[in-house]
């Protein structure tokens, strides 16, 4: 009698919900067990999905060729995807380094640029508002918004970097 409620629940679950899928696994203990949801290790028994025949689909593919190219799609999917993720990583790290560039042009009164022999070159007042003006079109553009710079907050010092010495000449002879 236990064993015949399960089937007959079964059966009015497919009489009331003709449209729904029904899987089937079995659990550690070997017992069979139906659902109208997929669980892992499931399988699909009924399906009320449509489905057309492989010959509809394509009626000289074989199933092998048909697999071949379904699985082809899906690495063009997850490959798309993970382009995706560099892209958005790509962007988020070009956003935080506009934004350091526009936050120490504001925050700082002297900006310099270095040039090929490792020496500072101080901009002029004229080259620093141009150089202010162009780093935030960067940070709008990269990251939507300018960062929020409050006046009142204390400038942390920044380590100065040590003068590049080539260790030959600071040696005597």
């Amino acid at each position: 009698m236990l064993r015949r409620v399960p089937v007959i629940a079964l059966m009015l679950a497919g009489c009331t919900l003709a449209q729904a899928d029904v899987f089937r696994w079995v659990d550690d203990h070997g017992v069979p067990h139906y659902s109208d949801q997929w669980v892992p290790g499931s399988e699909v028994i009924k399906t009320g999905k449509v489905r057309p025949d492989s010959a509809t689909i394509n009626p000289g593919a074989s199933r092998a060729a048909q697999t071949s190219r379904v699985s082809a799609q899906l690495a063009d999917e997850n490959n798309a995807r993970a382009v995706q993720q560099d892209v958005a990583k790509t962007r988020e790290a070009q956003c935080k380094k506009a934004q350091a560039a526009y936050t120490d042009s504001v925050t700082h009164r002297r900006v310099y640029k270095t040039d090929a022999t490792g020496q500072r070159n101080y901009m002029s007042d004229a080259e620093l508002d141009g150089y202010r003006e162009q780093t935030r079109k960067n940070v709008l553009e990269l990251c939507g918004s300018v960062p929020v710079i409050d006046p009142n907050q204390p400038i942390e010092p920044q380590p100065v970097p040590e003068p590049k010495v080539n260790p030959a000449d600071a040696t005597s002879p």
